[in-house]
């Protein structure tokens, strides 16, 4: 992978003798975050408009309750999935929870593989989080400066090419951040948020380079176990590719142990006077990778190995979508393409339905915001796909949608400066019934510079900003191009800026024509524009 190579670590002159306190160190200073777990039957009862201001738009978030301006006093909740699986009984659960709050209620699905419920009232969580301990959900330590949900492979223990079967691990390591999922004092109060990733396939499905921390599967002297990456992240002011640790472990308890150590250098040495300045990579380049990897060395315990020469990432990145063959004799897993990882009650349902009829009752997520249904016997998959769900969730979407993904946008996150759903589903599908694609290309839409929907990884990455036109300030994108998954991963870089939403057709139709050999299919009926829809 090519952000292995060529590595220069540049020593930041941002001195760590300046002790300015901003406000986020100051209100974790003086409660921490966790502590508002107690407090949540009393919130319940005097409503959100009676909480203190700092526990409602900050502390709740560290129990993954999201206060949202745009929607006053429908919430957001976000889940912990390890690895995306799920079992049918939690997707049931979590779609209970959803239709209790009718058009209010929907849930996304993210790209960590996790799921937001929308719509949840702050006096409905006491017993919406009961309702999770019944089946082991959790939300907790899921925002704010906490490590996010853990990604790993989706086909981890079904992919007759699999390396390692990360699950386990993914599992552990949540295990040890969070308490048990009860919370864990010890890794609340991060400088920022922390990702961190386990591969164990042989095509990047976690993407690994922009991780905290990633692990990618390499032999090292025969022995089969991990890479270890550092310092990737997104941010509104810089994005970094992470880079090698120079460092190797097994599969087993040392990649537990080593997320702890580079945790708690983290946690005691980071930077937190600027937090523009406070993720990982930030430390490293003060620091320098000798300097850091030598403190994560003593807080491990013992020696780092050195790294094997290369790891087993040598394939092109796959989306899953389809029928394919496990390594289990006789079953197979299919994956479902749902549009930019919206899921209403309904269609939760019936994923959950689908995968105890057809299925063991397991399903899993993937970054890109799709659903796998596996563990299916050939003599079901027939009937499974007369279902009418999958008229919506195909497993054959035309090329555009097929790849696209979007953040939130600006109907639920007061961040986003534009409409992203929508907007982004409304104009794939247009350009598909416009032109023909030789190969997929994957288009990412995020509503600010926070990056949620990751444009940095796509061939065309699509970024909300302020535009204008005929004189008016209108909502726009920065336009990414570049950004590669898989082997030889890399991140895209800004090619154009401040491109109004209304012009994104002739521009896209463009784009795809120039660089990804599109040729037009049908003459474009919608003149330059596409409506979208923005409500609901």
């Amino acid at each position: 992978m090519c952000f292995y190579r060529q590595v220069s670590i540049v020593v930041n002159t941002v001195s760590k003798a300046d002790s300015k306190i901003n406000k986020f160190e100051k209100l974790k200073a003086e409660k921490d975050g966790l502590a508002v777990k107690a407090e949540l039957l009393k919130f319940a009862e005097i409503g959100w408009e009676a909480v203190d201001e700092t526990d409602l738009t900050h502390r709740l978030k560290w129990l993954g309750i999201f206060f949202r301006p745009i929607t006053p006093g429908k919430f957001m909740l976000r889940l912990r999935v390890p690895s995306g699986v799920l079992s049918s009984q939690k997707m049931r659960v979590l779609a209970e929870v959803v239709q209790r709050y009718g058009d209010d209620g929907s849930a996304d699905i993210t790209t960590r593989q996790n799921i937001q419920l929308r719509g949840i009232r702050l006096e409905d969580i006491p017993d919406i989080f009961q309702r999770f301990e019944a089946v082991g959900l959790t939300s907790i330590q899921s925002g704010m400066d906490n490590v996010r949900n853990i990604t790993g492979s989706p086909v981890a223990g079904i992919d007759a090419n699999e390396l390692i079967d990360t699950r386990g691990l993914v599992r552990l390591v949540q295990d040890m951040i969070t308490g048990n999922g009860e919370g864990n004092a010890d890794f609340t109060n991060l400088p920022r948020k922390f990702n961190i990733a386990i591969e164990g396939g042989r095509d990047n499905s976690v993407h690994a380079e922009i991780n905290d921390i990633a692990f990618v599967p390499a032999y090292r002297e025969g022995r089969l176990g991990f890479n270890v990456l550092v310092g990737g992240f997104f941010s509104a002011r810089r994005c970094e590719a992470a880079i090698p640790l120079h460092a190797w472990v097994a599969p087993n308890e040392e990649v537990i142990d080593l997320c702890r150590a580079i945790l708690e250098v983290y946690r005691d040495h980071g930077l937190r006077a600027n937090r523009q300045k406070s993720r990982l990579m930030w430390l490293i380049e003060e620091w320098g990778m000798e300097r850091f990897r030598s403190e994560v060395e003593q807080v491990y315990g013992r020696p780092l190995p050195s790294a094997a020469p290369k790891d087993e990432v040598d394939w092109d990145k796959r989306d899953h979508i389809g029928i394919h063959s496990q390594k289990q004799p006789g079953l197979y897993f299919v994956g479902l393409h749902v549009p930019v990882g919206r899921l209403s009650a309904s269609t939760m349902l019936d994923l959950a339905r689908l995968a105890e009829v057809y299925g063991d009752g397991e399903l899993r997520l993937t970054v890109e915001q799709n659903v796998i249904i596996p563990h299916i016997p050939e003599s079901r998959m027939a009937a499974l796909l007369k279902e009418p769900l999958l008229e919506t969730f195909s497993i054959e979407p035309s090329p555009l949608v097929r790849s696209l993904v979007s953040c939130t946008g600006a109907q639920f996150c007061n961040f986003a400066l534009v409409e992203t759903k929508q907007r982004a589903l409304a104009l794939a599908r247009s350009l598909d019934q416009t032109l023909t694609l030789p190969r997929p290309v994957r288009i990412h839409w995020t509503g600010c510079p926070n990056s949620c929907g990751q444009p940095q990884v796509a061939d065309i990455g699509l970024m909300g900003t302020k535009a204008r036109k005929d004189g008016k300030v209108v909502e726009g994108v920065d336009i990414y191009m570049g950004g590669k998954v898989g082997k030889e991963a890399q991140l895209g870089t800004c090619v154009q800026k401040s491109v109004p939403c209304d012009d994104l057709f002739a521009v896209l139709q463009d784009l795809l024509s120039t660089h990804f050999g599109a040729t037009p299919k049908v003459e474009p009926t919608l003149n330059g524009s596409v409506q979208i829809e923005t409500s609901g």
